[in-house]
């Protein structure tokens, strides 16, 4: 391998660098100050409004946010939601994703059309609040997956991915007597890991991150998911609301809680990239090269 030992070419290495370090510094910053932060004093945040290592180190947010079991209700709600919501998405996804990669589907041009316009125009808030009302699917977990049980996106991005796979690879299945279901679970998807782990990777964030679905559709606050309940914590350390439905046994410290809450929030859905991450990027690209 050769190498760029013009000046030319090190001056641009250690300017790259440079600027790599930079946004990457940039990036980490904030998630290091919020989690030190959510370690410190109410009194250490007040006095020093940017901490990356606390003076004093402290549990109270933490204390406060775990004081009550609904905490761990709620992010049993959550994951429930996330497991099921992303495989239902990655089932209906896939299905359709593979009816129209096919060239010969009689149609495929028109329903293409209607996923791509669904990407531009929406029916907007209210229209979809009485659908799934007159469904029957106010106060239920259901709503909180079937309305945004697909995403034209990321059902492009599937397709595309589909299409790239050689052809005579499910010609020689149809010879064997495969059918269209065992061609798609029994090929193309062991060849679409890429894309399959990068699109339940969006599936699964999006589910984890559910609020407005939940402030719409339920009605009982014990059905809440974490980030709602999260919400209505950092709402009860700030003093905005004495009549809230939370029962903690410890007094909130404040500035801190908000910082753990949104550690609390993020560390879950976190853990889950590192084991995706040899997928993400490959499923990405190859999803995007055709259209």
């Amino acid at each position: 391998m050769v190498e760029d030992r013009t000046i030319g070419g090190r001056i641009f290495s250690i300017i790259n660098f440079t600027l790599l370090a930079l946004i990457a510094l940039i990036t980490v910053l904030p998630f290091v100050h919020v989690v030190a932060g959510s370690f410190t004093t109410s009194a250490e945040i007040a006095a020093n409004k940017f901490v990356l290592i606390p003076k004093v180190w402290s549990l109270e947010a933490y204390k406060f946010i775990f004081s009550t079991n609904t905490i761990f209700k709620a992010m049993g709600v959550s994951i429930g939601v996330t497991l099921i919501g992303t495989l239902f998405s990655m089932l209906i996804t896939s299905l359709m994703a593979y009816g129209l990669s096919r060239r010969d589907l009689d149609g495929r041009n028109v329903v293409n059309f209607m996923v791509v316009f669904t990407m531009l125009f929406h029916g907007g808030m209210i229209p979809t609040f009485l659908v799934v009302k007159e469904l029957g699917l106010i106060d239920s977990y259901a709503a909180l997956i079937l309305p945004s049980a697909i995403s034209a996106f990321n059902l492009i991005i599937l397709k595309n991915f589909f299409q790239n796979i050689p052809e005579g690879l499910e010609e020689s299945a149809k010879i064997d007597g495969c059918n269209d279901f065992g061609i798609l679970f029994k090929i193309v998807l062991p060849l679409s890991m890429p894309a399959i782990a990068t699109i339940s990777l969006f599936y699964a964030v999006t589910y984890w991150n559910t609020y407005m679905s939940a402030i719409l559709y339920l009605d009982n606050s014990a059905k809440w998911p974490i980030q709602v309940l999260l919400r209505q914590i950092v709402v009860l350390a700030s003093g905005m609301d004495h009549s809230s439905t939370l029962d903690a046994a410890v007094p909130p410290p404040d500035q801190t809680i908000k910082m753990a809450v949104i550690v609390v929030a993020t560390i879950p859905i976190l853990m889950v990239y590192p084991f995706l991450q040899k997928h993400f990027a490959k499923g990405a690209m190859l999803g995007s090269m055709k259209g």
